[in-house]
């Protein structure tokens, strides 16, 4: 499905009240023309520039810039963007022309986060998810031109949140953590890697905001009955605050945890009769059919969340694929061991989403499809890397490239992944 009939039904579900209410906020305006684009500066082509180097921290053993891209990737679109060759120049020209790119972005942080379901109560919720693509735009956009502008308004956000905020409240606080905290951490890895002019107390600020008001709430988990999104999503801030951080327990602690939550988000017939239950949860049977959507006949591919609907589903998906990319440029082949599992996915869900008929024994007949974001990560690394041929996932990601747009914890990543064989 096209990118336009997903923020149709993006829409749809909001109205229902299905989406916090910060999604109406988190705009796009790469569909807009130049002219209207606020402070849009287009670098087009992209200036030629030494490429970037990767380092080692020699106490870890953490790769740098390491959280979901590396050197080699960005050196890789770099190239591709210079030649004006697709679907890289789109994605670029997407990214730099949209709000989020402005030089002029101010930061709105809040000291205590304050957000309830749906992001109702919002205290700072929707300032805080927006802030943070700002941030990790900026960051891009230093790696690609090298105008150190961009660099300094990645620092300038990370600061005004780093003297700032202190606690995350409410019901939706550890998925709000999530959604920051990995964008936060990848903002951070890449200016504190490529760029020399951060300021050590301003570097220092940033390491404590992450090791003390996310990590320990993202590493720690929620009850396991909530919506598997949500672990997963939380999990993704985890692994990359800890390579971030350079903090190896907390990045096997977080890989260990992600293994048990995939395992109760995908089904494999090899589970059995039911899916696994998440983790730290004993579940009847009554209430593990419950929690996934009242499905009772299981095949290879469901989700958790499938019957709820793709949006959340597909947030589930891309977290899990965040973690197993960042564990792959940290040396760990998360990947293969949930080939089986994600590809199965992937396939299951793309297939429904570009046209295939629904069953009427799967979720009573009914789906709401509009899978987001689009799977450019997962299929990257299956399709490219490994060469798998997954047909039904190659539609749907090429159908929607350049990827739609950034939202909570995801951003520009046909830019960042599409077709890379890093």
């Amino acid at each position: 499905m096209a990118w336009a009939d997903r923020r149709g039904v993006l829409a749809a579900l909001m109205g229902l009240g299905l989406l916090a209410a910060s999604g109406a906020l988190l705009a796009f305006s790469a569909d807009k023309p130049v002219s209207e684009a606020r402070g849009a500066r287009v670098v087009d082509p992209i200036p030629p520039a030494p490429p970037l180097t990767q380092s080692r921290d020699p106490r870890s053993g953490f790769v740098h810039p390491g959280v979901l891209v590396n050197s080699a990737q960005l050196n890789f679109v770099s190239g591709k963007v210079r030649a004006s060759e697709e679907p890289w120049r789109s994605a670029w020209l997407a990214m730099q022309r949209s709000q989020y790119a402005e030089l002029s972005w101010r930061p709105r942080p809040v000291s205590t986060v304050n957000c309830g379901y749906y992001s109702q109560p919002d205290t700072g919720c929707t300032a805080e998810a927006e802030d943070a693509v700002a941030a990790y735009t900026h960051a891009l956009m230093w790696c690609f031109t090298r105008d150190r502008r961009y660099a300094e308004k990645a620092i300038d956000i990370l600061d005004a949140w780093s003297g700032v905020v202190k606690k995350h409240t409410n019901s939706n606080a550890p998925l709000q953590a999530g959604w920051a905290g990995a964008t936060f951490a990848r903002t951070a890895e890449l200016i504190k890697h490529t760029y020399t002019g951060w300021d050590p107390a301003s570097l220092a600020r940033t390491e404590r905001m992450l090791r003390k008001v996310y990590l320990p709430v993202v590493l720690g988990g929620t009850d396991g009955i909530r919506a598997g999104n949500w672990g997963l999503i939380m999990l993704d801030a985890a692994v990359g605050i800890s390579v971030f951080l350079d903090d190896r327990a907390s990045f096997l602690k977080a890989i260990e945890k992600w293994r048990m939550r995939l395992r109760a988000y995908v089904y494999l017939r090899g589970d059995g009769a039911m899916p696994y239950a998440p983790p730290g949860d004993a579940l009847t049977k009554s209430q593990l059919t419950d929690y996934w959507g009242g499905q009772t006949l299981l095949v290879d591919g469901l989700a958790q969340e499938t019957c709820r609907d793709f949006l959340h589903t597909g947030w589930g998906l891309a977290a899990a694929a965040h973690v197993a990319e960042t564990a792959w440029i940290q040396g760990r082949d998360l990947y293969a061991e949930a080939r089986e599992r994600l590809t199965s996915a992937l396939e299951f869900h793309s297939g429904l989403e570009s046209g295939g008929s629904v069953p009427p024994w799967l979720c009573g007949g009914q789906l709401v499809t509009g899978l987001a974001p689009s799977p450019e990560v997962a299929f990257n690394h299956y399709g490219t890397r490994m060469k798998l041929d997954l047909p039904n996932t190659r539609r749907v990601v090429e159908a929607d490239r350049p990827a739609g747009p950034p939202a909570y914890f995801y951003a520009w990543e046909t830019l960042t992944h599409a077709g890379d064989p890093n």
